[in-house]
């Protein structure tokens, strides 16, 4: 064999394996997706998994419905999971002139559940997705299966989102500090150098501020979801009566939401539990999966 022909079966050889290669990550990154019409705007979701139970997903600031596919390998059998992107978030055009609310995305769930021929459902949520989740869990308990709430926000009140999404002066501070952000920064740090913050939510107060990109997403989804408060005592009752099962999830690292959170909702007074892992905030991966399908 000549050294041209030996050139050109490597040649042949690379193309082909680098081919397979490119076959093979298509196949794994394709996935049923589908847009639901809302008024003016559309909303984008991902359908994975085959299993006769519904479970709703609703991920965290910054992330989207993807977020939620390694819990395919684990739970995919038993649960249909479709996961939603919110406003401002993935696929999702949210071209409403107002914020988002609890009669948005009880309806949006109602489309879904239409969509699924379903009449009950499960809900997860993660993070600010937990947030959502206990409000969605309030309006929809009768048709509620599980309730799966990751590191969740809306447990514990937050004085500085309170501040500057439900009053007019913290608005525009809001808005001011997101163009010149230089007073923000300099009011964390001797927040923090004073002892009032811990290290880890400063580094995330820091790093999701440090750029004008990600100061305006900040903005537009605080301001977009500042209606989206639980009321934690109607949720607690609305569990309790419908006998919902509640899982609570933490990392054991977390400074952001730390577990100790979960016992304001898992008091005794619902079937709840709580799990703590060997994480930080950051809690998705296949193996939750795993863990989730050991609990309920």
């Amino acid at each position: 064999m000549s050294g041209m022909q030996a050139t050109g079966l490597f040649v042949i050889y690379l193309v082909w394996g680098n081919w397979q290669k490119l076959i093979k990550i298509v196949t794994v990154k394709i996935m049923p997706s589908f847009f639901l019409p809302y008024a003016n705007s559309r909303f984008h979701g991902i359908c994975e998994g085959s299993g006769p139970q519904l479970l709703v997903c609703l991920h965290g600031f910054g992330e989207s419905a993807m977020h939620f596919l390694p819990l395919v390998k684990h739970m995919g059998r038993r649960f249909t999971i479709v996961g939603l992107d919110l406003p401002f978030h993935g696929q999702t055009e949210w071209n409403e002139n107002r914020p988002f609310s609890g009669h948005d995305l009880q309806a949006l769930v109602a489309m879904i559940l239409q969509r699924q021929e379903r009449q009950q459902f499960s809900l997860l949520g993660y993070s600010m997705g937990g947030r959502l989740a206990l409000c969605l869990a309030a309006a929809m308990a009768p048709q509620l299966q599980h309730l799966v709430l990751l590191a969740p926000d809306g447990i514990r009140n937050n004085p500085w989102h309170m501040f500057v999404t439900r009053t007019v002066l913290g608005r525009r501070l809001f808005k001011y500090f997101t163009w010149h952000p230089q007073l923000f920064f300099w009011l964390l740090l001797t927040v923090r150098k004073l002892g009032w913050l811990n290290e880890s939510i400063y580094k995330f107060a820091f790093f999701s501020m440090d750029k004008l990109d990600k100061r305006l997403l900040v903005y537009k989804v605080w301001m977009c979801m500042r209606r989206m408060l639980p009321d934690l005592k109607k949720v607690k009752r609305l569990l309790a009566q419908y006998h919902i099962p509640t899982l609570l999830i933490y990392g054991k690292y977390d400074r952001i939401m730390p577990a100790v959170l979960g016992r304001r909702l898992a008091d005794g007074s619902i079937k709840g539990e709580i799990l703590v892992l060997n994480k930080g905030h950051q809690l998705m991966s296949e193996e939750l999966g795993k863990e989730i399908m050991l609990k309920i």
